[in-house]
């Protein structure tokens, strides 16, 4: 059996998610980091009981998972400091007819940062990044130090004055979007754009003519298909400027390279883009206004795929809540983690003081189909907005199906590359699988197919009640 079995949706390489057989008492500071490191990140799982990379369930009986579950809390207890904030529990499953059991621990970003692992007298700081746990850089020290003090980067003061002359592209970005009017000092200081000092806070200083730093770094990139790993790059263009700069850059580089078609309808005919204009210009705003200006060599990452167009911006969501994927962008809760930045953006009229951009974004798309809702997927790191392509019939294709390669199936067939990548990344009932792939759940599928990929090993099965469920051996199989 494996893990998704009793979880649902878990993902094997994930920044959220760790797996060990047993507590190593040889080596306690090997799985200790992970847990100091998920408090030093955003949080994350970590189960006992089940097989790193493949996430098969080894468990334990109920007298072994309970000394398990107190070790842990002992080791700790004794080189943790502070105590990050945690969730054990028990899951329960069967394994030929006995009662078995792994633990879950559920580990909260820390509202203190850094978190301490101390052995042996010898204190370490780690954090949890792209599915790994290392040793945290000097940077990442600094900035866990501020964040726990909730200060946001922007409303620091500079060492930089104010000069009205610095900012014409900021003027005349609020003049645009408030009907000719101009650009009060008053307005802006009363923001916390400049202290009375006359320095200029961080956020501020983004909003120059002439800045040229990495924290507004963004990458445009155009993919011939749609996933970034098989598909070939059409082009990549990188660009450096201030903050008004970004938004303008963004929506032109969309502008010139999306598709454009004309519906018929009884009464006409209606011209349509690939993406609703108000759809992007929210969405850009959106990224700007939420980007993590803490994190230095990060930028923002805008795809244009096929059938979808991807902005993402680093950081989660600021004190949100935390999710993967949903397609309710009405409910999402984001609060401001960039004052001055997003009150510059309300003061220009592009951004509403209530936080209701993405419901403008709903509303662009809301005589669409279900293959062209648009939605949004958090991580600890970043958060990407999901604007499906209307011009592209089919709407956005499945992007967990991974493009794979292995060594032909004796007496295999033309099912099997399909069969193998929608099982790698977690385990599938029959029904599932005959219903991506299109087909009837026949008994020549069922032997002809799964049970030939069982018996030559690429695929392995595993059953929960009556239900049988297939996963892809990877040891047999790899992503290309």
């Amino acid at each position: 059996m494996f893990l998704e079995e009793i979880t649902g949706d878990i993902k094997p390489e994930s920044d959220k998610l760790e797996c060990k057989e047993v507590l190593n008492r040889e080596d306690v500071v090997g799985w200790l980091k992970s847990i100091a490191g998920f408090a030093n990140a955003s949080g994350g799982d970590f189960y006992i009981g089940v097989e790193d990379k493949t996430n098969k369930l080894i468990g334990f009986d109920r007298k072994a998972a309970d000394n398990e579950r107190n070790y842990f809390n002992n080791q700790v207890n004794e080189h943790l400091t502070p105590r990050p904030q945690m969730k054990i529990s028990f899951l329960s499953y069967e394994m030929r007819g006995n009662e078995r059991f792994i633990i879950k621990v559920s580990i909260e970003e820390s509202n203190i940062k850094p978190v301490i692992l101390k052995y042996k007298n010898i204190p370490a700081i780690f954090m949890r990044r792209d599915g790994f746990t290392n040793g945290a850089t000097y940077e990442e020290i600094i900035d866990m130090s501020v964040r726990s003090k909730n200060t946001q980067y922007d409303i620091l003061i500079s060492d930089i004055k104010y000069n009205p002359e610095n900012f014409s592209m900021l003027r005349e970005f609020y003049k645009k979007y408030n009907n000719g009017k101009t650009l009060k000092d008053k307005a802006l200081q009363s923001l916390g754009f400049f202290n009375e000092e006359d320095y200029l806070s961080n956020g501020a200083v983004l909003f120059q003519d002439d800045y040229k730093g990495n924290k507004t770094d963004v990458q445009c990139s155009v993919f011939s298909g749609s996933n970034r790993g098989s598909d070939r790059v059409v082009t990549i263009n990188r660009f450096k400027g201030n903050v008004i700069a970004s938004i303008s850059y963004i929506i032109d580089f969309v502008n010139q390279r999306m598709n454009h078609s004309i519906i018929k309808l009884d009464e006409g005919r209606v011209d349509i883009d690939s993406y609703p204009a108000r759809a992007l210009f929210e969405g850009v705003i959106n990224a700007i206004a939420h980007r993590d200006y803490y994190l230095d060599g990060t930028q923002i990452q805008v795809d244009m795929f096929k059938d979808r167009l991807e902005i993402s911006s680093p950081g989660g969501f600021y004190r949100g809540d935390k999710f993967g994927k949903t397609y309710d962008l009405s409910k999402i809760i984001s609060k401001r983690r960039n004052e001055v930045i997003s009150g510059v953006l309300v003061l220009c009229n592009v951004m509403e003081a209530a936080g209701t951009g993405f419901d403008k974004i709903v509303e662009e798309y809301k005589s669409a189909d279900e293959a062209h809702k648009p939605y949004i997927y958090s991580k600890s790191d970043h958060f990407t907005l999901v604007l499906p392509d209307l011009t592209y019939d089919r709407g956005i294709e499945n992007n967990d199906v991974p493009n794979i390669s292995f060594q032909p199936v004796p007496q295999g067939t033309e099912l099997d590359k399909k069969v193998l990548s929608f099982c790698y990344h977690r385990a599938h009932k029959v029904s599932e699988i005959v219903e991506y792939l299109g087909i009837s759940d026949s008994t020549y599928f069922r032997k002809k197919v799964l049970a030939n990929l069982e018996k030559n090993g690429y695929l392995e099965k595993s059953k929960l009640s009556r239900a049988a469920f297939y996963k892809t051996n990877h040891s047999m199989v790899s992503i290309e």
